[in-house]
């Protein structure tokens, strides 16, 4: 079919004026006014030379476009800047602020004191009472406090919140940052609408209730972007295998849903102009359920143009009309133009309307079946040019995508269109939502089967320079392949597509051998900072201690160690660090008996491990000291706590459970984060604690007893700790303590995921992980391959360690860190889409500043390894009190305010 040349002149013009905002981001009015009057100029001299040289109406048309978006954005950050709410943060003042919130709360991955789930929520002030007087004032507010006062708050409700304002990091942002441990005050009913979409919500996760729980979390987020029941292994599954968004409102579910009436409709010969109205009605119903915040109208914007595309065959007007709408977008919200979720629904609505038919029809005229052609082209289309902006935020490329999202579309529309019709019924009869979501399920069902297992493919991504270099230079590549697919034919892309796959899994599977290593007894999962211990139980079965702060990290060892049952998931203790991670050994696992520790402290992590229990038929149980169990090839002995401890520097830690577990006649310490107060008490009663191993109690910190290490006599150390972590473990002075005695440590944040390995007297240890450096035990040259390339394991015999110890350990405390603070944020930390990077650094530094945690460095005068003094941390900023605020009294009031 020859398709008429498509007019691109608008979408160029579009597309410089986004380029323009991101240029601009940031920098002084001055410059953005200045940039403006340049570009108005050169598009007024683009039009008026325009009749003798055809390229430079389209470069004037350009130019007006990047005036058109500069100039609100220009005018918008300057009121801003001059705003008393400006005046205000930079203060640091306390304030009472009356706020209209804008958009559903985000769950931040950096948690609050004790372990409490902090949220970041977008709003607009109407008032503000500080320094003794209330004014009323418009401004952005991104208010970050614990999430479970927010829970229940709508958009569009109008707040009273108490908190201290403080500055955005990012120069170029409008809005300021509201710092709140308190409860919100409501101030009247959100609007009907938004009360609706809330009841219709409600209903739908009622009516989901009997689906299995992963199909349970997945279709509420398929219809109405809540994921908030979602496992956070599958979520990872789908982020790999490029159907993330399958997990939040896109233009995709509208399109289906508007598409799927106008197939009816167009079946029964209804009217056009009745077609478009009922298509219109069904559209801002998904909006009212969906919840119309931004994101969603802008998902319905783009998925108008689509169906408008798709309706009337007519890629010329679709594409300008697409260029219209990112106009009007950027000029109503200037940051949609480092939007990642913005880019990629434009990005992915442009390849629909330009490539994808295109590819459909070259692949059709090739004899490939209609339905497999369409399918294809949309996915190979969308993530070709998604791609590249996936790279820039992760770092990584999905091979699996397209053949990910060519098997998921047909299961998309069935379980949206069956989905929506739940949630539309459910408010109002129950009985036939439920089975609405029943049939919805069996969809989800293929969806969940698809994520998890192409999601879980060795060698499913390729890692790529991430940032804007990278970005670009996957769009080259992009670029590259278009123009391949042009000149060659498909079959010469799938040749090439097959034989990139080649050379990425030839050298994964090459290079990695068989892990877990043969005769295991004990490995230490690189979790980050936190604990997660397997012990080898029997075939394919373990007994797992802790299960660290990330689910999809201790989902990741345990599916490397190749575990399918874990017959007994002890808890040490109830910090996050160690039963954050639970969802991840849930996950696709048979679990038999659990076990914690006797001290129900702290209340959220209490909370976390019995909500997940109960969702999944289990109940815990605290062991009495002095009992013993037999697990497959694991006999475990309770040697304590005899009893919880109370007035502690912490008392979670130092009621940790410790077991010993002898295996094959090895024995293994498992002594949690006991602390000096436990590890005496344990001393005092007389047990037993020799092991051939040590899991080193708390991460390595300073907070250990000389004797108890003594007492042990461990033949090897494990520290199970995270990299540039911010309480200083392990400690150099723990460090140097094992070195005198002996002890050689691995480490996970130096080596990876540790194994020990062997019994009696040929004791070895294997790492392997992308973490690991080669700091550890042993000559550091063996740690290295042909060329210098690190070996993905390493294998090293500590039958002869003393003197070889002493050396490492020296190493060890001469290059540890005692920091404060990271210098940027972890891997595993996310921003809500509006929380620039820069504003999340600064809540999650703030939040934690507020107390010190029981597991920070230690404080002078505190028990610990030896008696000098380690580094004290750095005193973290709590940002400026009235008392030094332009050297004013507390009483006066600025002449603005």
């Amino acid at each position: 079919m020859n398709r008429a040349p498509v007019d691109v002149r608008l979408a160029i013009g579009a597309g410089g004026a986004w380029l323009a905002l991101v240029l601009c981001h940031g920098h002084p009015v001055r410059v953005i006014g200045l940039v403006t009057v340049v570009a108005m100029v050169t598009g007024v001299v683009a039009v008026v030379a325009g009749r003798r040289a055809a390229v430079l109406p389209p470069v004037g048309l350009t130019c007006f476009c990047v005036a058109l978006v500069l100039v609100p954005y220009a005018g918008r950050l300057a009121q801003a800047r001059a705003s008393p709410l400006a005046a205000l943060a930079g203060l640091r003042a306390s304030v009472t602020a009356e706020l209209t919130v804008a958009d559903d709360p985000h769950i931040l991955a950096g948690k609050g004191l004790g372990g409490s789930p902090r949220v970041a929520v977008d709003t607009e002030a109407t008032a503000m009472a500080a320094l003794g007087r209330r004014r009323p004032l418009s401004g952005s507010v991104l208010v970050l406090g614990p999430a479970a006062p927010w829970s229940q708050v709508l958009p569009a409700q109008r707040v009273t919140v108490e908190g201290t304002l403080q500055p955005s990091l990012d120069p170029g942002d409008l809005g300021v940052v509201l710092f709140s441990d308190r409860a919100p005050t409501l101030l009247g009913r959100p609007p009907w609408w938004q009360r609706a979409a809330g009841r219709v919500r409600d209903s739908l996760r009622a009516a989901v209730v009997g689906l299995p729980a992963a199909e349970r979390g997945l279709l509420p987020g398929l219809i109405d972007g809540d994921t908030s029941g979602l496992d956070p292994v599958l979520v990872e599954r789908f982020r790999v295998s490029g159907l993330t968004h399958l997990v939040a409102v896109s233009g995709t579910n509208c399109s289906i849903l508007v598409g799927a009436l106008l197939l009816v409709l167009r079946r029964m010969r209804v009217r056009p102009w009745l077609c478009a109205v009922l298509g219109g009605v069904v559209l801002v119903a998904f909006v009212i359920v969906a919840r119309p915040s931004p994101s969603v109208l802008r998902a319905a914007v783009m998925a108008s143009i689509a169906l408008v595309s798709l309706a009337v065959g007519r890629p010329r007007q679709a594409v300008a009309a697409l260029a219209v709408a990112v106009l009007a977008l950027l000029v109503c919200d200037p940051f949609l133009a480092e939007d990642a979720g913005f880019s990629m629904s434009v990005l992915a609505t442009g390849a629909l309307l330009l490539l994808a038919p295109q590819w459909a029809d070259t692949m059709r005229r090739h004899r490939v079946p209609a339905g497999v052609a369409e399918a294809l082209a949309v996915a190979a289309a969308a993530h070709l040019v998604t791609a590249p902006v996936v790279a820039a935020i992760s770092g990584r490329i999905s091979l699996v995508a397209v053949a990910a999202n060519a098997l998921a579309e047909p299961a998309v529309a069935a379980a949206t269109v069956l989905g929506f019709l739940a949630a539309v019924i459910a408010p109002f009869w129950l009985a036939g939502a439920v089975i609405a979501a029943q049939l919805a399920g069996w969809p989800c069902r293929w969806l969940v089967g698809v994520a998890d297992r192409l999601g879980s493919l060795e060698g499913a991504v390729l890692p790529w320079p991430g940032g804007t270099a990278g970005g670009l230079a996957l769009l080259g590549v992009s670029a590259a392949l278009v123009l391949l697919a042009r000149q060659g034919g498909p079959g010469r892309l799938v040749a090439l597509g097959v034989v990139v796959a080649a050379l990425v899994q030839i050298p994964v599977r090459s290079v990695a051998p068989g892990w877990p290593p043969s005769g295991w007894l004990l490995i230490a999962c690189d979790v980050g900072q936190g604990d997660a211990v397997l012990l080898a139980a029997g075939h394919h079965s373990v007994v797992e201690f802790d299960a660290g702060p990330d689910p999809v990290a201790v989902d990741r060892c345990l599916r490397d160690a190749d575990v399918d049952t874990v017959a007994l998931l002890a808890f040490t203790h109830f910090h996050l660090d160690h039963v954050g991670g639970i969802l991840g050994v849930l996950h696709g696992r048979r679990v038999g008996r659990v076990l914690t520790g006797p001290l129900l402290d702290p209340v959220g992590g209490v909370q976390l491990v019995d909500d997940a229990l109960h969702a999944h038929g289990l109940r815990r149980a605290a062991p009495s000291t002095g009992s013993t169990l037999d697990v497959g090839d694991v006999h475990l002995d309770v040697l304590g706590p005899s009893s919880t401890l109370h007035g502690t520097r912490s008392d979670p830690n130092n009621s940790s459970l410790v077991i010993r577990a002898t295996i094959h006649g090895t024995r293994l310490l498992m002594p949690g984060d006991a602390e000096v107060e436990a590890q005496r008490a344990l001393l005092d009663s007389g047990v037993d604690l020799r092991a051939d191993v040590l899991k080193v109690p708390h991460h390595g910190s300073a907070y250990s007893d000389p004797a108890f290490l003594a007492a042990v006599h461990a033949r090897i150390g494990v520290i199970s700790v995270g990299r540039d972590n911010d309480y200083g473990h392990p400690s150099p002075l723990l460090l140097e303590a094992m070195a005198r005695l002996g002890v050689p440590v691995r480490r996970t944040d130096y080596d990876g995921d540790v194994a020990v390995v062997g019994t009696g007297a040929t004791l070895s240890t294997v790492v392997r992980g992308a973490s690991a450096v080669p700091a550890a035990m042993g000559s550091v040259a063996a740690d290295l391959g042909p060329a210098g390339v690190r070996l993905p394991a390493q294998v090293e015999q500590v039958t002869q360690v003393t003197q070889g110890a002493r050396r490492v350990a020296a190493r060890s405390v001469g290059g540890a860190k005692m920091t404060t603070c990271p210098a940027a944020l972890s891997a595993s930390t996310s921003c809500p889409t509006r929380l620039r990077r820069s504003s999340c650094s600064s809540a999650t530094k703030s939040f934690s500043s507020v107390a010190r945690s029981a597991r920070s460095p230690p404080r002078s005068g505190d028990a610990r390894v030896r008696s000098t003094n380690p580094s004290a941390p750095a005193q973290r900023s709590r940002g400026r009190s009235c008392t030094n605020c332009s050297g004013r009294p507390c009483s006066a009031r600025p002449d603005w305010w």
